[in-house]
């Protein structure tokens, strides 16, 4: 394959997307330069004009999940100016991803390497932080909040581990469905809320 056309048809996106695929199916193992090749039906030499070494594509997997992960949820709750609301239509798209989260698990199971550590630290640290703003929006103090945010944040992270690790073994098919398993896990982060806790929508 011609490489002045190899590197206008690939972009360093193109890489980092295949790398985090791979990442989901596989785990860090699999982001390798020579499979992830020919997957996208390259030569190393495209590789090598965008990344300088394979943890250079790692780091760009990883802050390709951060965006899509973290920054692009948080950035599309704009719109709702509820916190309640906010907070539910975030366990609503967790609990709805039937497929649960491969890639993130694959993360967190890399947690320990140091390319992941820092990446893995700071998107933990946005995504708690965000929550301690919602829980602080509905009138609890910031050392409540921050235990309330901590708490939903670990849901999150056990119902991906479920839905991954053993799916369909979640209640998401009984009555109610998705709906009443949103709002009960509501009504256990919001119980005794100073206001808005009976206003949590239904």
């Amino acid at each position: 394959m011609d490489m002045a056309r190899e590197r206008r048809r690939l972009s360093a996106e193109d890489w980092a997307e295949a790398a985090l695929q791979a990442l989901g199916d596989g785990g860090l193992a699999a982001v390798a330069v020579e499979p992830l090749a020919a997957r996208l039906g390259a030569t190393k030499g495209s590789f090598y004009w965008h990344f300088a070494n394979r943890e250079a594509l790692v780091t760009a997997a990883l802050e390709l999940w951060e965006r899509r992960s973290t920054e692009a949820t948080i950035a599309s709750l704009t719109v709702e100016a509820d916190p309640v609301q906010r907070l539910r239509m975030l366990f609503t798209r967790a609990a709805g991803r039937g497929e649960g989260n491969p890639a993130e698990l694959a993360v967190r199971a890399a947690a320990t390497n140091d390319t992941v550590a820092p990446v893995l630290r700071r998107v933990m640290q946005r995504r708690v932080g965000y929550l301690v703003g919602l829980f602080e929006e509905i009138g609890f103090g910031p050392a409540e909040a921050a235990r309330r945010a901590m708490l939903a944040h670990t849901a999150y992270l056990g119902h991906g581990e479920l839905e991954t690790r053993l799916p369909g073994t979640l209640p998401l098919d009984r009555a109610g469905g998705l709906p009443a398993y949103v709002d009960s896990v509501l009504t256990l982060l919001l119980a005794d809320a100073p206001r808005q806790a009976e206003e949590a929508p239904r």
